[in-house]
């Protein structure tokens, strides 16, 4: 966060993908893909290993060219306009990815340092982002001496430290325990929400959907759309989150053992 506070977002869609289609040889993995994130909107891209989500994500991230359709992001081509997107997008990937010979706080810092800011600056937004996903104390603590959920909370901390437009979680919560799953979703979504947050959350667990999306994106082979709906009911009454889940268990064909529910 460049300023002492994050800035809340206002305006119209982020990202907005139109026709767009990517094909390896003779295997088409994206075929005439469609959909928009509004400012502000948290939305979650679901699907099955092999379903094109990774790829979807890369042309999102501009470092994968679509062979055909229009790509928006932030108001720019993401491939051909990259540098336009400068402290406008960050990323939290399946691991961490952490430097270990870097504290925590100078982890959540180095997004800031490599966009300019002086070290006063880049220091003081670290520290308040480390706050933010609860990580106040933890500072001067190396990733070795860190649990799995409090790197990813690192991880976190550095994505919303540069208070950036978009930010896209790919898998973030694939690889903790439930518990932790589930404790570091909801603080997340409660940061997110508080600043008006734009997040497109990709990842293959129905748990992360209904927990923090306010409209899931359902992807079947080629990344072709299934299902899309609402989730913000589901979010607070248990009834109609088991009804979603079961809507989208049957658009995945089945439920997904890694789940929860």
């Amino acid at each position: 966060m460049r300023q002492t506070e994050f800035k809340a977002a206002t305006g119209g869609p982020v990202i907005s993908l139109r026709g767009v289609r990517k094909q390896f040889g003779s295997h088409c993995v994206v075929e005439d893909l469609s959909f928009s994130v509004a400012r502000g909107e948290i939305v979650t891209l679901l699907g099955r290993t092999g379903a094109g989500k990774t790829t979807v994500l890369n042309i999102i991230m501009g470092t994968m060219r679509a062979d055909a359709g229009a790509v928006e992001v932030a108001g720019a081509d993401p491939f051909k306009e990259f540098k336009a997107l400068k402290g406008k997008l960050a990323v939290a990937f399946q691991t961490d990815r952490l430097l270990p010979w870097r504290t925590a706080v100078e982890n959540a810092e180095l997004g800031l340092l490599i966009a300019g800011e002086d070290r006063r600056t880049a220091r003081a937004g670290a520290i308040k982002a480390l706050a933010a996903v609860n990580l106040s104390g933890a500072e001067t603590k190396y990733p070795h001496e860190l649990s799995g959920g409090m790197r990813q909370r690192v991880s976190l901390a550095r994505a919303l430290a540069v208070d950036p437009e978009l930010i896209l979680l790919d898998e973030s919560f694939s690889q903790l325990d439930h518990v932790t799953s589930r404790t570091l979703r909801q603080d997340f979504c409660k940061v997110a929400r508080e600043f008006h947050k734009t997040c497109l959350i990709v990842t293959h667990r129905i748990d992360d959907a209904l927990e923090m999306a306010d409209r899931v994106i359902v992807l079947g082979p080629g990344a072709r759309i299934v299902l899309e709906m609402p989730l913000a009911a589901a979010r607070i009454d248990e009834k109609t989150r088991d009804q979603c889940r079961a809507q989208i268990e049957t658009a995945l064909g089945g439920k997904d053992e890694d789940d929860e529910g």
